[in-house]
């Protein structure tokens, strides 16, 4: 299986604009620019598309180790924050809060951590990556 997306970009870095789109359509000509990356711009960037995929995939980690524990999820919320740093990208933490029923802290401790390295997109990235955990 392959997932795509297309890039297209006109003008120069600072003063250009460009538009992404994948192949689901979810994000069609979605625009992006050096003012939605660097600054406070209108539209999307790279590495809050990052943030995105990581807490999806980290969040369905999650309910899956949660279910092949024994535990099923009311409900799980994740927000992924990766930090950028002069252009560096420096990290991605993932913040779960989860309502679990019949699960000690503990235990939804111990399977966030795994979930944490093991999503498939934690593996792919080779920056540093942190969570935190909180059951309500």
């Amino acid at each position: 299986m392959k997932r795509t997306a297309t890039a297209h970009w006109e003008g120069d870095l600072k003063s250009g604009k460009g538009a992404l789109s994948t192949q689901s359509t979810v994000l069609n000509q979605s625009q992006y620019s050096f003012k939605t990356r660097f600054e406070d711009g209108v539209g999307t960037n790279p590495e809050e598309l990052l943030a995105a995929a990581h807490a999806g995939c980290f969040t369905m980690a999650v309910s899956a180790a949660l279910g092949q524990a024994g535990f099923t999820p009311t409900s799980l919320d994740t927000t992924a924050a990766v930090s950028l740093e002069g252009l560096v990208i420096t990290g991605s933490h993932l913040s779960i809060r989860g309502t679990v029923p019949d699960i000690t802290p503990e235990k939804f401790q111990e399977i966030v951590k795994g979930a944490e390295q093991n999503c498939l997109v934690s593996k792919a990235l080779s920056i540093p990556i942190t969570s935190d955990a909180t059951l309500v």
